[in-house]
């Protein structure tokens, strides 16, 4: 027996010992998205353990009282209903339940990823002027890409944004879906080839955050992380001159189409310039530009396909050339072929 008592503490030690090293970044976030979603977690699990801790010391006395060499406790063979127990079974999880139902519903619209931040944090409002900063993110295989619009530049797996200030992310990938994840930032959104999704966050305090994919998405997932850089104002102004002075120069459609291929456990890389609208041409699968965007298909389909006009018509027409922006617009998604053709 005094063995065992000295094991169990031993294992209590080692236990404490072992999350004294723990950082749970979840439970103390910098951002104020993610320490709202933080308190709503702690809130549930208080919610659900006033049923739980019940329950499993009642099991524990029924157990104790009613045991077999106990021979006082009273026993009632013929014991079917209690009105009393029967209310406070049921009583007690449907409040529960009302309660869960509220705070999922109240927090469900409050944290709207795609709803633009109302505060900064508890404690101060977004000024009425405040201009969120833009990111485009695009998840590749199997690496980041951060593109910046305002600032002109964009860098393979390292982002960075001012303290204090909104963040919005337009967030896409190349080929299989990921999951963009800064844990101490907000919680995590998909990002889906052909499809863009958003999130609105804001970084509260200065330091360097860990982000990655939280989806797997094949071979290199595992490499598919980078690092947030939460920078005062003229910290960050600084790193976008850096950016700006980086040894990769243009990131061009061409080179896009080489950084997509995949590759594993990249670099960090700084461009300096970005071609126009590349993210737009990534989110519509045509940064190759003798390719059809996904959005004047889904115009030419909504404007009736070839429509009236019909094939002959079409077919006579000048040819669409995609790099003259004064060609006369496509009326059809696949090619057109004659019967020699």
């Amino acid at each position: 027996m005094h063995i065992l008592k000295n094991l169990r503490r031993s294992l209590m030690l080692l236990t404490a010992v072992l999350l004294a090293g723990c950082n749970t970044v979840l439970m103390n976030p910098s951002g104020d998205i993610a320490h709202q979603q933080g308190r709503l977690i702690v809130v549930s699990t208080v919610l659900m353990l006033i049923i739980i801790i019940p329950v499993v010391a009642l099991t524990i006395l029924f157990a104790w009282r009613y045991r077999q060499s106990n021979k006082e406790a009273v026993y009632s063979p013929d014991w079917d209903h209690s009105t009393q127990l029967e209310l406070a079974i049921w009583a007690a999880p449907l409040l529960i339940i009302i309660a869960l139902g509220a705070i999922t519903w109240i927090s469900t619209h409050t944290l709207d990823p795609y709803q633009p931040l109302r505060r900064i944090d508890a404690q101060r409002a977004i000024p009425a002027d405040t201009k969120p900063l833009v990111v485009e993110v695009v998840a590749l295989d199997w690496k980041w890409l951060f593109i910046y619009p305002e600032q002109g530049i964009a860098t393979v797996n390292e982002l960075a944004a001012p303290v204090d200030r909104p963040i919005l992310f337009k967030i896409t990938a190349s080929s299989v879906m990921n999951s963009f994840f800064i844990p101490a930032l907000a919680g995590q959104i998909y990002a889906m080839p052909g499809m863009e999704t958003k999130l609105n966050a804001v970084i509260n305090k200065p330091g360097e955050f860990d982000g990655f994919s939280a989806n797997y998405s094949g071979a290199g997932f595992s490499g598919m992380r980078f690092k947030f850089h939460g920078l005062s104002h003229g910290d960050f102004d600084q790193w976008v001159a850096k950016v700006k002075t980086g040894t990769e120069g243009e990131l061009s459609r061409a080179l896009y189409q080489k950084l997509e291929a995949p590759s594993e456990r990249e670099p960090v890389r700084h461009y300096a310039t970005v071609a126009p609208d590349l993210y737009d041409a990534i989110l519509n699968r045509c940064v190759d530009s003798s390719k059809m965007c996904m959005k004047q298909m889904m115009a030419i389909d909504a404007d009736g396909g070839l429509g009236k006009p019909g094939a002959f018509n079409v077919a006579t027409m000048q040819p669409w050339q995609p790099d003259n922006i004064n060609s006369p617009k496509r009326k059809y998604v696949t090619a057109m072929c004659t019967t020699e053709e």
